[in-house]
């Protein structure tokens, strides 16, 4: 039996106490991506701390103490925001189609005074939240299926169309994805699994042929064949799968990648930051890459198993299937196995909204595992 098992209930929240919960390995696997990050920024920038180097370590270090602080954070205070947290961000999300601010095409900002901000990063914590706490008082029966699935199914549908209407693609996918899983996990049953699946899968091509707008149907035919226009619609994953194939074992070493060094790769301290990776540090490097996110998804993953709570298991799952989720979506669009969709690599690109939205749900994360043993009211209160 572990010494916080042997714990008096009242003593588990004394600050010492709650510290000395947190996971520090996991706090670390974060650091080493992050330093990553910085490290990729400043070599891409040709040496240099500016642009993009000194704002990403500085703003990972602010979102590393905003994550420990919310590990801190009494997981029923998490139970009580799910809803209004949610209710939130999509009256943000309608707001974005009333008066959003449109940028290259697409209206996905809103403009308070000098902030400006997505609406739909916060909707990826907030769908999460809603649905872990309609879990959490939903029976397994009606977890695996009832009528009551339109509860979820809503509460997914509604924020998916409002993101893929701006038109954000990516962020729609990984809202949507990550809501399915989160259904998986609770129990969904097999049969309606597929009574979804299949119809869907048979809808993609027509939607790929009369639902998308231009671009992004000119980015999927890409991605099926990018040869047909390299110096075109199939530049970026052209120049992507040069860079990758061009590291080799081992790479051609820190700041020397000819690729991003001498601007052919696109967005390369973004979208394409592993593609960069993987040129000055070969397989080898974009492979311990690859592991380091491995351990932190296991890791994350062993700490939803271990609560009390349902809320405390569905929440801290569902933030790890949208990290795996971003990981999986942006390794396979650099290698050219997926459309681009302009979903970042976590922690490792560039951008400040993305990182602290995953840092805020591995706050989550965190404060599951510090409040582990908390037991939480069922009811969910939904009506």
């Amino acid at each position: 039996m572990t010494a916080s098992a042997l714990t008096r209930p009242g003593e588990r929240d004394r600050l010492p106490v709650k510290i000395g919960q947190i996971d520090w390995r996991f706090a670390a696997l974060l650091c080493l991506v992050g330093g990553m990050g910085g490290a990729m920024m400043y070599s891409v920038a040709g040496g240099s701390w500016e642009p993009w180097a000194f704002n990403h370590v500085v703003r990972f270090g602010f979102c590393l103490l905003l994550m420990l602080g919310l590990s801190l954070v009494p997981l029923r205070w998490w139970f009580a925001a799910s809803y209004p947290l949610y209710a939130v961000a999509l009256l943000l999300l309608v707001a974005v189609e009333v008066a959003g601010d449109t940028r290259m095409g697409a209206t996905r900002w809103l403009e308070i005074g000098p902030i400006s901000f997505q609406p739909s990063e916060i909707m990826k914590i907030g769908v999460v939240l809603a649905l872990a706490r309609y879990y959490h008082g939903a029976s397994a029966k009606d977890a695996r299926f009832s009528w009551k699935l339109i509860y979820p199914v809503g509460i997914i549908a509604a924020p998916f169309l409002l993101v893929a209407h701006q038109p954000d693609l990516g962020t729609a996918m990984l809202i949507g994805l990550t809501g399915a899983a989160m259904m998986f996990i609770a129990g969904l049953d097999w049969k309606v699994i597929a009574a979804v699946a299949i119809p869907a899968l048979v809808a993609i091509p027509g939607y790929v042929m009369f639902g998308m707008h231009g671009y992004q149907r000119d980015r999927v035919l890409t991605f099926l064949s990018p040869e047909s226009d390299p110096s075109g619609t199939g530049y970026h994953i052209t120049q992507s799968k040069i860079a990758l194939g061009s590291g080799g074992l081992l790479g051609k070493g820190y700041g020397l990648g000819s690729q991003s060094q001498l601007e052919f790769l696109p967005e390369k301290q973004t979208d394409f930051v592993f593609a960069a990776v993987s040129e000055e540090f070969g397989f080898v490097g974009s492979f311990s890459i690859i592991l380091c996110y491995l351990a932190i998804i296991l890791i994350a993953f062993r700490i939803a198993s271990l609560s009390h709570s349902h809320f405390g298991r569905m929440g801290a799952a569902g933030v790890t299937c949208t990290f795996a989720l971003y990981v999986l979506i942006n390794a396979a669009m650099v290698m050219g196995l997926a459309p681009v969709v302009g979903v970042p690599m976590p922690l490792l690109s560039y951008g400040g909204t993305v990182m602290l939205t995953v840092m805020i749900g591995f706050g989550l994360v965190m404060a599951t595992r510090v409040h582990r043993y908390t037991e939480l009211p069922k009811g969910h209160g939904l009506i």
